[in-house]
């Protein structure tokens, strides 16, 4: 069993590998040398596969799991975390803007009695553009969960074994790592860490990708949206009722003459309009709910470059 176990999911990173694993073999060993790298490869479709078997050959502390097609990134967290042995796991990403040299910072850390320590990044090496949504995001997020989530923390944390146990027990089809650990409650820590840019390349998650994650996270993590629908059903009828009085007090005193077919016509198609888009959230969840109780595993694993245990929490 490892002391300290680093979960990296990888996708189209083949000139990142080398370099990630010469840091983290550097930086590692100044704290143990009891470590493992677990990379969880998701089907990028580059030679990032076979770069992790000539890195499992060469040290067995490289240990390389492959989707047998792309799940996404939080699907191989949750991989990683599935066969990692350590008493300590780190997860972050492989494109080297998370980096290596800040983990005896997140370590010493965590030995002060923390389950969960967050890497926050101060200046994000980022476009300016993708900062703004994601502090939008997070900020919604955080609304709709009736939850703080630190927007500046991105996956990149060291937690703890229980940490870790218990994340395996929650096999919910939507995944978002960060959630899962916050919600949890174990006790948590944050420090500063600089984000570098990235190795080379561009990012993979286009705009439509995040709009898509930021969906799935919201519905996987509150009901908020369909109380809201709810409420603001019910603000409209106030509103209707409200507007017939008027127009029913209007005729009776005054005599006005009850007019406005237009009108009529645009508050059908409005509310009609707003019907439609409250069944369609609930439709959203009801078919995330279809997706739920099939209990299809949240990935498939292709091959590996080590001899795969049983894992009893995997069963149904």
């Amino acid at each position: 069993m490892a002391h300290i176990s680093i979960v990296t999911p990888v996708y189209k990173a083949e000139g990142c590998l080398e370099e990630l694993y010469a840091r983290l073999v550097a930086v590692l060993g100044g704290i143990t040398q009891d470590f493992e790298i677990v990379m969880v490869e998701d089907c990028g479709g580059d030679r990032s596969w076979d770069i992790i078997g000539e890195l499992a050959r060469r040290d067995p502390r490289v240990r390389g799991i492959q989707f047998s097609r792309n799940f996404g990134q939080h699907y191989g967290i949750t991989a990683g975390l599935d066969h990692c042995d350590g008493d300590w796991v780190v997860v972050m990403d492989c494109d080297l803007q998370d980096r290596p040299e800040e983990i005896p910072r997140l370590y010493a850390k965590a030995q002060e009695g923390y389950d969960v320590v967050l890497a926050r990044r101060g200046k994000r090496s980022d476009s300016a553009l993708k900062r703004m949504t994601s502090q939008l995001f997070y900020r919604l997020f955080s609304w709709l969960a009736d939850t703080e989530y630190d927007g500046d923390a991105g996956n990149f944390r060291i937690v703890s074994r229980k940490v870790v146990v218990n994340c395996r027990r929650m096999r919910e089809q939507l995944r978002f790592f960060g959630g899962l650990v916050n919600w949890m409650g174990f006790p948590t820590a944050a420090i500063d860490v600089q984000h570098a840019a990235r190795h080379e390349g561009r990012s993979t998650y286009t705009f439509g990708k995040l709009w898509k994650l930021a969906g799935d996270t919201i519905i996987a993590y509150s009901d908020k949206p369909l109380r809201l629908a709810i409420r603001f059903g019910f603000l409209m009828s106030l509103l209707a009722f409200a507007g017939g009085v008027y127009i029913l007090v209007e005729a009776l005193l005054y005599g006005s003459p009850v007019v406005g077919w237009p009108s009529l016509f645009v508050s059908l198609y409005f509310l009609g309009g707003i019907i439609i888009s409250i069944l369609g959230v609930m439709g959203i969840y009801l078919g995330k709910t279809f997706d739920e109780a099939k209990k299809r595993p949240l990935y498939i694993v292709s091959r590996t470059t080590f001899a795969e245990r049983p894992q009893e929490w995997l069963q149904p």
